[in-house]
C-alpha cells in the first residue's frame, strides 16, 4: 500500500472553534492565546465561493476524495512533464520567427503574470467557487497552448504565452487551495507535496519526450498536444467536484446561481460581482507588479538602461499603483471584499512566512539560475549533460525532503523547529558555496553542496506555506497561499534582476581586463554565448581568462546570495509554534485527517447547520425582494 493510501479520512470541526478553541503550544511549551483579531475573522461574511466549498465537503464521500486526490496527482503529472518538454519549443519557435534574441524578454513577461495572476485567481475562487475557478484555469492554458501552436509572429507567441501563464500559475494556486480545503493541519504539509511528487521521474522523461516530439513532428505539436492532454487528465478533479457539488444542491446546502439572479436582478448581480471580485484592486495590484518588475528585470540586466525614459515612467506609474493598492483595500466602502486581507498581513507569522519565501527564492536565483549551469560549462569544464544533471540535483533533493518532513511534521505536529533548521542549512550551504564553488573544485564537492541546499530548501518551503495556512480561517485560506505563492514569484523576479546586474556589470569588464590583446576583439561573442567562451581549449591563456572571469563573477553572485538568505534565519524565528495536533483544522466537513473516528458525527452536525443557514438566508432574500 503506498503512503497516500495509509492516510485516514477524518472529519473537520466547524470554523467557529478555528481561533478560540485551542492554544498553541508557544516555543517553550506553554500555551498562550492566539492573537488573530479572532473576532474580526469569524465575524466577517464567507464569500459565496468559500460557502460553497463548504457545502460541497459536508458531501465528500471517501470515493469521491481519493478520486479527486488522484485527478491532482493526474493534474500535476501533465503539467509537469508539460514544463519539462515545452521549454525545448520556445527556441525553435522563437528562431522560426527570427526573433530569437527575445527569448529572454518573453520568459521575464511570463514570470511577471506568475506573479500577478495567483491573487485574483484566488479570489475567483472565493467568489464563484473552487469548480468554476479550476475550469477557467484549465480554459486559460487550452487557450495559450492553441494559441502557441498556431502562432505565426513573434507578436502572436508572446500573446498566447500570457493566457499560458495565467493558466498554468492559476492551476498551481488552485491545487493548493484545494489541499487546504480538504485536509486538517496536520496532514497539509504532506499533501501539499502531492503536485511536487511527479518531478521525481517527469525530470528525467521530460528531456526524451520534448527530443522524440522534434524527431517525428514539430514544435508546434509540442505545444498544441498538451490542449488536448490536460483537460483530459483534469477530469477525475473536475468530475469528483461537480458530483458532490450536485450532492450539495440536492440536499439544498447550495442554490442555484439562477435563482439569485432572479431574485437581485441581473444589474445588481453583476454590480455584486464587480464589488466581490474586487475588480478595481485586482487592476491596481496587476499594474503594480508589472510596472515595477519588468523595468527591474530588464533595467537591471543591461548598463545604461536606467536612463531609457520609458523604464522610468513605467516604474513611476508602478510606484503609485503600488502606494494606491493598500489604500484602496483598507477603505471597506470601496473595496468590501478586499483581494488582499491586511489582517493577514497583521499577523506576524503570515508576514514571517511571506519574508521567507520572498529571501529564499532572491537567494535561489541568485545562486542556482540562471547562469549556474554556464559556470559549470565554461569555468568547471562539465559537459553538457553532467552540468545539466548537478544543476537539478537542487530540486530533486527538496523534493524529497520535503516530502520526508512533511511526514514528520505529521507526527510531531510541529512545523517550526523543521522551518528553522532549513533557515541554517540553507545559509549554511551558501556559505560552503563560497568555499567549493570554485574552479577545480571535483564533481562530487560541487553536488553535496547542491545536496545540502536543496535539503534546507526541502526543509523551508513546504513547511513555511503550512504555517501561514495554519493561523488563518477557511475565509483567509486562499488569500493567505496566494500571498506566499505570488512571494515565490516576487522573490524570483528580484533574485533574476540582482544576479542578471552582476553578469552583465562584471563578465564584459574582466573579460576586457584579463584577455591576452589579440582575444579581447572577441570579448563581446564570448560573452553573449558560453558555447564560444567553452571553445577555447583548456589550459590556453584565453581560457583561463575566460574561466577568471566566469568565477570573480560567479563568487559576486554567491556573496550577494548568502546576504539574501541571512534574514530567513531571522524571520523563522518569528513564526508562532502552532500544535498541529492540539489545533482545530480551518475547514468544514470531511478531510483528510486523524480524526476519523468522530468524522461522520461531525460532518451530520455541519450538515444540518448548513442547510438550516441555507433555508434562512433564503427566506431573508426572499423578503427583501417582495420589500
Amino acid at each position: 500500500m503506498s503512503f497516500w493510501s495509509k492516510l485516514r479520512l477524518g472529519g473537520a470541526g466547524s470554523d467557529a472553534a478555528v481561533d478560540t478553541a485551542n492554544a498553541p503550544a508557544d516555543t517553550k511549551g506553554g500555551a498562550e492565546a492566539y492573537d488573530h483579531d479572532a473576532a474580526s475573522l469569524e465575524s466577517a461574511d464567507k464569500q459565496a465561493g468559500v460557502q460553497k466549498v463548504e457545502a460541497i465537503a459536508l458531501t465528500w464521500s471517501r470515493t469521491s476524495l481519493w478520486v479527486a486526490y488522484a485527478g491532482i496527482l493526474l493534474m500535476a503529472t501533465s503539467t509537469s512533464l508539460e514544463a519539462q518538454t515545452t521549454y525545448l519549443y520556445s527556441s525553435y519557435a522563437l528562431s522560426g520567427f527570427g526573433h530569437h534574441s527575445l527569448l529572454s524578454t518573453i520568459s521575464i513577461v511570463t514570470g511577471v503574470m506568475y506573479a500577478v495572476v495567483k491573487p485574483p485567481m484566488a479570489k475567483v475562487a472565493d467568489v464563484f467557487g473552487r469548480f468554476e475557478a479550476f475550469a477557467f484555469a484549465i480554459l486559460l492554458y487550452v487557450i495559450g497552448y492553441i494559441m502557441l501552436a498556431a502562432s505565426n509572429s513573434v507578436e502572436s507567441y508572446a500573446g498566447a504565452q500570457v493566457f499560458y501563464a495565467a493558466g498554468a500559475t492559476g492551476l498551481q494556486i488552485l491545487q493548493q487551495v484545494f489541499i487546504a480545503d480538504t485536509t486538517d493541519l496536520l496532514n497539509r504539509a504532506l499533501f501539499s507535496s502531492l503536485p511536487d511528487l511527479p518531478f521525481l521521474w517527469t525530470v528525467w522523461a521530460g528531456p526524451e519526450v520534448g527530443a522524440a516530439v522534434l524527431k517525428n513532428s514539430t514544435w508546434r505539436w509540442g505545444y498544441g498536444m498538451w490542449a488536448i492532454i490536460l483537460p483530459a487528465c483534469s477530469l477525475p478533479l473536475l468530475g469528483a467536484l461537480f458530483y458532490s457539488m450536485l450532492k450539495a444542491k440536492k440536499k439544498g446546502l447550495l442554490s442555484p446561481i439562477t435563482r439569485e439572479v432572479r431574485q437581485i436582478g441581473v444589474r445588481r448581480f453583476l454590480v455584486k460581482t464587480f464589488w466581490d471580485l474586487d475588480v478595481i484592486g485586482m487592476l491596481l495590484f496587476t499594474a503594480a507588479l508589472c510596472l515595477l518588475l519588468i523595468p527591474l528585470t530588464l533595467g537591471a540586466g543591461a548598463v545604461g538602461k536606467w536612463r531609457n525614459p520609458s523604464l522610468i515612467a513605467m516604474m513611476v506609474v508602478g510606484g503609485v499603483c503600488l502606494v494606491a493598492f493598500p489604500l484602496f483595500e483598507m477603505s471597506r466602502r470601496l473595496a468590501p471584499s478586499p483581494l488582499l486581507s491586511f489582517r493577514l498581513l497583521r499577523n506576524r507569522t503570515v508576514l514571517a512566512g511571506t519574508l521567507i519565501a520572498v529571501f529564499y527564492f532572491m537567494a535561489f536565483y541568485q545562486s542556482i539560475y540562471p547562469y549556474f549551469y554556464s559556470y559549470l560549462v565554461v569555468a568547471n569544464n562539465q559537459s553538457v549533460v553532467s552540468a545539466g544533471r548537478i544543476v537539478l540535483v537542487f530540486s530533486f533533493t527538496s523534493t524529497v525532503s520535503s516530502i520526508i518532513i512533511s511526514f514528520i511534521i505529521k507526527y510531531t505536529g510541529h512545523y517550526k523547529y523543521f522551518v528553522i533548521a532549513g533557515g541554517l542549512i540553507y545559509i549554511l550551504g551558501f556559505g560552503l558555496m563560497l568555499r567549493y564553488r570554485v574552479e577545480g573544485s571535483t564533481r562530487t564537492q560541487i553536488v553535496i553542496n547542491q545536496v545540502l541546499v536543496g535539503l534546507g530548501g526541502g526543509f523551508l518551503n513546504v513547511p513555511a506555506q503550512l504555517g501561514v495556512q495554519s493561523v488563518v480561517p477557511h475565509q483567509d485560506v486562499a488569500a493567505a497561499t496566494a500571498l506566499f505563492l505570488t512571494a515565490i514569484s516576487v522573490g524570483q523576479a528580484i533574485g533574476s534582476a540582482i544576479c542578471g546586474a552582476i553578469w552583465t556589470n562584471n563578465i564584459l569588464a574582466k573579460l576586457d581586463m584579463y584577455l591576452p590583446e589579440e582575444v579581447k576583439v572577441n570579448a563581446t561573442d564570448i560573452y553573449a554565448s558560453f558555447t564560444v567562451a567553452s571553445s577555447y581549449p583548456i589550459g590556453t591563456p584565453a581560457r583561463e581568462a575566460i574561466n577568471r572571469s566566469y568565477q570573480e563573477t560567479m563568487r559576486l553572485m554567491l556573496i550577494s546570495a548568502l546576504v539574501s538568505a541571512i534574514p530567513i534565519l531571522f524571520l523563522t524565528l518569528l513564526m508562532e509554534n502552532v500544535d498541529l495536533k492540539r489545533q482545530q483544522v480551518n475547514v468544514k466537513g470531511r478531510v483528510f485527517g486523524s480524526s476519523g473516528a468522530e468524522a461522520d458525527g461531525r460532518v451530520a452536525q455541519e450538515e444540518q447547520a448548513a442547510y438550516e443557514t441555507a433555508v434562512r438566508r433564503q427566506s431573508e432574500a426572499a423578503i427583501v425582494v417582495k420589500a
